[in-house]
């Protein structure tokens, strides 16, 4: 874990985080946690399915790790930190608490995020895509069953990765890219969300849901989705000047991609190092 003092920790505007699915085996707790501990922000963005209530109806599972990235989180609220919950469909149950506020912690269906440059983003979990999109589909194809047999060999991947001293990597984003319905998924996914965007007259959009980190410019309008914390370990992060970034973080941390909204052109930065760091699963 992080030692960093608070002096020292970078301090961004606004966090978004998605998809984290505490109660769930497959969940990075251990890095989410790092992660938490190592940043400060004006507002920190839940966006859908921070707890994975599907899962847990299934076979409870909660390991320590579960409950200290909560704590965490409770305990950004309460010392200052805006902290602005959309629910997934995972988490649906807390839809029933849209537009209250629960432990220090706002609930909304969706929001709009202004940025440093005065950019407008649309915030929403990204379910409600999947009537428009073969997103459904995919799952129905893949199915639970292949989805957890990559999450297998992904987990069984890092343990050996790890043994030999190798870095944390998600066998399984990139096995998905190389499945020619993932990405006909993906791609119709991508479209709904910026056609909503337009729709709401807004300069861009940001969700999660399909579990593909990814920042791109389409028709004017920015599409970001922070990824997840099962696969991807990915976080979008607001700068002081408004250009949002998409970090890696793990045993290693990463910059991804960065969008220059205030000129409305993406800047693509390819796997920039942050910094080096121990295993924290």
């Amino acid at each position: 874990m992080s030692n960093a003092t608070n002096s020292k920790k970078p301090h961004y505007p606004a966090i978004w985080i998605s998809d984290v699915h505490l109660g769930y085996k497959d969940c990075k707790a251990d890095y989410l946690l790092d992660f938490l501990n190592s940043v400060e922000s004006d507002t920190l963005y839940l966006v859908g399915d921070i707890i994975d209530l599907w899962s847990m109806k299934r076979q409870f599972y909660w390991h320590p790790s579960h409950y200290q990235v909560l704590s965490c989180i409770q305990q950004k609220a309460a010392s200052g930190t805006r902290v602005i919950y959309i629910p997934g469909n995972h988490d649906e149950t807390f839809r029933n608490y849209i537009d209250q506020t629960l432990f220090g912690i706002e609930v909304h269906q969706q929001f709009i995020h202004t940025t440093k440059a005065n950019k407008r983003f649309l915030l929403v979990h990204g379910d409600d895509f999947d009537s428009a999109t073969r997103y459904n589909k995919f799952i129905s194809i893949v199915g639970d069953v292949g989805y957890d047999f990559l999450l297998f060999l992904n987990r069984w991947t890092n343990r050996i990765r790890k043994v030999f001293g190798g870095n944390y990597y998600s066998l399984a984003a990139w096995i998905k890219t190389r499945v020619h319905k993932a990405r006909e998924a993906i791609t119709a996914f991508e479209d709904a969300a910026i056609h909503e965007a337009k729709k709401q007259n807004v300069d861009g959009i940001i969700c999660g849901h399909i579990h593909h980190p990814k920042i791109k410019v389409d028709d004017g309008i920015v599409y970001c989705n922070d990824g997840d914390w099962i696969e991807s370990c990915t976080a979008l992060v607001e700068q002081q000047d408004g250009r949002i970034e998409l970090l890696h973080w793990s045993d290693t941390q990463t910059i991804l991609d960065s969008a220059d909204v205030t000129k409305l052109a993406t800047s693509i930065v390819s796997s920039v190092k942050i910094k080096p760091k121990k295993s924290a699963a």
